[in-house]
């Protein structure tokens, strides 16, 4: 008796059915090392664009809310000497500052996905998420500059100084902040979601490479050494409808 050629922990050459090795095509393999470097090479550059994306986002919250100031309408009130009341209290003023805040975010949202789109068609989801981050700190940073450079906050101490009986301003603040805040991103994620399915590049369809070391007609590997092939018994015959 002879010993066995082929190691037992190593596979034989002419097992028609082992597992192919990670390939690209005909003569082409590529190992695990490779597709992990490259994976990791592609990361980076993406992340840094996500993050200037945010940057950009939330920067441009100083316009929103310097647009709020500009056209949130005022609430009047009015000084007895003694309290501060309402100039109008059937008055709708209140309640028009925080949708004109929403009605600006809304825009903002809209405006910033279609220029990232525009410059980066490809999309991904780090640009996704840096959008909605990017319109979460803009919303909050229009938010703070607006009634910063809105009328005075203390009241008592504006009334004060204006006098009895002169109509003056209201702080301007939100009364539905945490709405106001999710316009924005939410706005910019649709409008990006549906630009990328209207527009943007479209996966190319796979391509189906051979097996290595089968030819087009030609015979099945393991076929010259008597092993069975695709479809094939045992004994070297299709099986049957029945089987």
């Amino acid at each position: 008796m002879t010993a066995p050629l082929t190691p037992p922990h190593r596979p034989s050459s002419d097992d028609p059915w082992q597992t192919p090795p990670q390939w690209d095509g005909p003569g082409e393999e590529r190992s695990g090392s490779t597709l992990a470097a490259g994976g990791a090479k592609d990361t980076g550059p993406e992340l840094l664009r996500a993050v200037v994306v945010a940057l950009l986002v939330t920067v441009s919250g100083v316009g929103l809310g310097v647009l709020w100031v500009w056209l949130a309408p005022r609430v009047p009130l009015i000084s007895d000497g003694t309290a501060v009341f309402l100039r109008d209290s059937e008055g709708e003023e209140a309640i028009g500052a925080d949708g004109t805040f929403v009605l600006l975010a809304l825009g903002f949202g809209i405006l910033s996905a279609a220029l990232v789109f525009w410059f980066r068609r490809r999309g991904g989801i780090a640009v996704v998420v840096a959008l909605a981050a990017g319109g979460v700190l803009g919303s909050l940073l229009a938010w703070r500059l607006g009634v910063w450079l809105g009328p005075e906050q203390d009241v008592v101490a504006h009334a004060r100084a204006v006098g009895r009986g002169v109509v003056f301003d209201a702080p301007l603040q939100l009364r539905t902040a945490a709405a106001a805040w999710l316009a924005w991103p939410v706005a910019a994620m649709v409008t990006h979601l549906v630009l990328t399915a209207l527009f943007g590049p479209r996966d190319p369809e796979p391509e189906w490479g051979t097996f290595p070391g089968w030819a087009a007609g030609g015979p099945v590997p393991g076929a010259e050494h008597g092993a069975p092939g695709p479809g094939t018994s045992p004994g070297g015959s299709a099986p049957s409808a029945g089987s």
